[in-house]
């Protein structure tokens, strides 16, 4: 949802800077290098900072677009039309005629999905090959073709009539937590290169590389000669699953919201459901208008979670509810109902990252922009 700036009434909304996400993309590219293409992923509503907004930038900035679906990718399609999208989760048989009327390219993970689109290449009469690309699970163990069966199935889609196998993906699950694990799962994956090679099987593209993978192993993204890819997520939207990475990125969200009420609570009293928080001492309590209907996770109750207002960090009180948190505000004696309340983001010299709310709430910065819920406004800047 696009509003302009003088929108009024702000009572919880998030703020996306585009010229950070240029940023963003400027320093991946300077990290990897000229001659890698980039997939910008951008399923979920693009990490819930808005695929449509984001599209429009990013069209001129990367060669192509990775999404979850056929849904996500028709969303996107309006506003890229000269960008390939590939659809990077299976798709249902009764998406595939969509997919391929729309020229989206799917990522296949076995010989029977692969013929299933050459048969139906072959009803749709299209102009051309419909391009492909194959998926190998050399250790995520979600989905793919199992590593040691892709020469075999490679072969057999290669001779399939219709289609074309454009591309070849893996994923890395562990790149940021198991290097050394990770440099064998690469070894395994180039192998398979050279092995496809020596076959005779050329694939014009492929990709390996997320967001970890693309800062801690992107000395790999040369191995292969040409069509080198990266897949870039959460470092685009300015978050890094590598810290020493962060210092380069720039986030591109804010979240804020307001102080709906002050009160000042004497010692004794409990705060909010199942009175897990009784106020120690008096209190000036600033209630904020964001729950977990807002994305603001239930599991930062008594977690040690924090706010900024008027620049200062303010302690989340008691447990998070549908619509509202309380916070200590005594420290902030000039702070007034209409304020402004940082969730994620800079306020003077402070900042809250979603990286320290994944940490507070058990979980991890994906999960937090894409929980941030449709009722939080997002402003274009």
């Amino acid at each position: 949802m696009s509003v302009i700036l003088s929108e009024p009434f702000r009572r919880c909304w998030a703020e996306i800077d585009l010229n950070a996400l240029r940023h963003n993309v400027a320093a991946i590219r300077e990290h990897v290098g000229a001659n890698v293409g980039m997939m910008a992923v951008v399923k979920a509503n693009a990490y819930g900072h808005g695929v449509v907004e984001l599209a429009r930038e990013l069209r001129y900035l990367v060669e192509m677009f990775g999404v979850a679906s056929v849904a996500e990718a028709l969303q996107l399609r309006r506003v890229a039309p000269g960008t390939g999208i590939v659809v990077l989760g299976p798709a249902l048989p009764e998406e595939r005629e969509a997919l391929m009327r729309n020229a989206f390219i799917p990522v296949v993970s076995s010989l029977e999905e692969a013929q299933a689109y050459a048969k139906l290449a072959g009803c749709l009469k299209l102009a051309g090959p419909f391009p492909i690309h194959l998926k190998v699970d050399t250790g995520m163990g979600r989905i793919g073709v199992w590593h040691e069966e892709v020469v075999e199935v490679a072969r057999a889609i290669v001779a399939l009539p219709g289609i074309q196998l454009s591309g070849m993906a893996t994923h890395l699950p562990a790149a940021d937590e198991d290097a050394e694990w990770t440099r064998a799962q690469l070894a395994r994956w180039e192998t398979l290169q050279s092995e496809l090679r020596k076959a005779g099987i050329v694939i014009p593209v492929i990709h390996s590389l997320n967001s970890a993978g693309t800062i801690l192993f992107n000395d790999r993204v040369h191995t292969v000669s040409g069509g080198d890819m990266i897949r870039p997520g959460l470092i685009l939207y300015g978050s890094s699953p590598v810290p020493e990475f962060q210092a380069r990125l720039r986030p591109v969200l804010a979240w804020k919201s307001r102080i709906t009420l002050l009160r000042q609570v004497p010692a004794g009293r409990s705060v909010s459901y199942g009175r897990t928080f009784v106020t120690p001492a008096p209190m000036r309590i600033a209630t904020v208008c964001a729950g977990y209907a807002d994305g603001y996770s239930r599991h930062l109750s008594n977690v040690g979670a924090q706010v900024l207002i008027g620049g200062r960090r303010c302690a989340v009180l008691g447990r998070v509810t549908m619509d509202q948190i309380l916070v200590d505000a005594s420290g902030v004696p000039e702070a007034a109902v209409g304020d402004e309340v940082v969730l994620i983001g800079s306020q003077g010299v402070e900042e809250i990252t979603a990286a320290e709310l994944a940490a507070k709430a058990g979980t991890i910065p994906w999960e937090i922009f894409t929980s941030i819920s449709s009722r939080v406004v997002r402003y274009y800047i």
